[in-house]
C-alpha cells in the first residue's frame, strides 16, 4: 500500500487530522478536503487512489460529491457516516460507493477497510490474462473492464462488472449472497448481503430484456444465477 494516495473528506478537522496521522503511519500519502466542493476539485487534480468521504458536510454533502466523482472516475470510495440505517448504506452503494464506515469508528478499522478495498480494486487484479465471456448481444471483458450490450459499451462500475463476469463465467450455477460476497468482494469485506442485492438491481437495469437466451435470475430463498437457455 506504500505511496497510495488517500483523499480524506470531512468537515471535522480533528477527524481529518486523526485519519491523516494513522494513514501516514501506514505509509499512505494523504490529501485533505474540509468541504464537498473542495473534495471534487482535489479528486480531479490529485487523482487519489481512494476517497474517504464523509456524508454530512457543508457546501455539498457526501452523496452529491459521490455523484460528481462517479461521473468521471471509478476511484474507490468509502463513505463515512453517522447514519447507520440500512437505507443510507444502500443509497451509498447505489451511488457507486465501494464500502462504508459508521461513526464513531476506530481508526485502525478504517485503515483495514482501505487496505481491503485497495486490494480488491488494485491494478494487480486487472493485470491477469485476457478474460472475456460472450453471450447473445452481450460481451463481458474483465481485462479491459468493459460491458458491451448490443454492440454498445455501457458504463459500469468495477464491482458490478466483476459480479456479472463471475456469474456469467459459471452459467446456470446458483450462488448464495454469502458466496458472492466471498468470491467477488473477498473474504475480508466488511459489508452485508444487501450489497449483492444492490449490485444485482443495478445490473438488471442495464441487462433486462436484452436477450431471450440468457437472464440474471433470482433463486428465491437462495441467491442468484446467470441463466442460459
Amino acid at each position: 500500500m506504500e505511496n497510495k494516495k488517500i483523499l480524506i473528506v470531512d468537515d471535522d478537522e480533528n477527524i481529518c487530522e486523526l485519519l491523516r496521522l494513522y494513514l501516514q503511519k501506514d505509509g499512505f500519502d494523504t490529501v485533505v478536503a474540509n468541504n464537498g466542493s473542495q473534495a471534487i476539485t482535489l479528486a480531479q487534480v490529485e487523482k487519489p487512489d481512494l476517497v474517504l468521504l464523509d456524508i454530512m458536510m457543508s457546501v455539498l454533502d457526501g452523496w452529491q460529491v459521490c455523484r460528481e466523482i462517479r461521473k468521471t472516475s471509478d476511484v474507490p470510495i468509502i463513505m463515512l457516516t453517522a447514519k447507520s440505517e440500512t437505507f443510507d448504506k444502500v443509497l451509498g452503494l447505489e451511488l457507486g460507493a465501494d464500502d462504508y464506515v459508521t461513526k464513531p469508528f476506530e481508526s485502525k478499522e478504517v485503515v483495514a477497510r482501505i487496505k481491503a478495498v485497495l486490494r480488491r480494486t488494485g491494478e494487480n487484479a486487472k493485470s491477469e490474462k485476457t478474460k472475456v465471456v460472450y453471450f447473445d448481444k452481450l460481451v463481458i471483458n474483465i481485462t479491459n473492464y468493459e460491458l458491451i450490450v448490443n454492440d454498445v459499451q455501457i458504463d459500469t462500475p468495477p464491482k458490478e462488472l466483476e459480479l456479472i463476469y463471475h456469474l456469467a463465467s459459471n452459467p446456470n450455477r446458483v450462488y448464495t449472497r454469502d458466496q458472492l460476497l466471498d468470491e467477488v468482494w473477498g473474504f475480508d469485506y466488511y459489508g452485508d448481503s444487501r450489497t449483492v442485492d444492490v449490485h444485482v438491481k443495478r445490473l438488471r437495469e442495464k441487462l433486462e430484456g436484452v436477450s431471450q437466451k440468457w437472464s440474471l435470475k433470482t433463486v428465491w430463498g437462495v441467491g442468484y444465477k446467470f441463466e442460459v437457455k
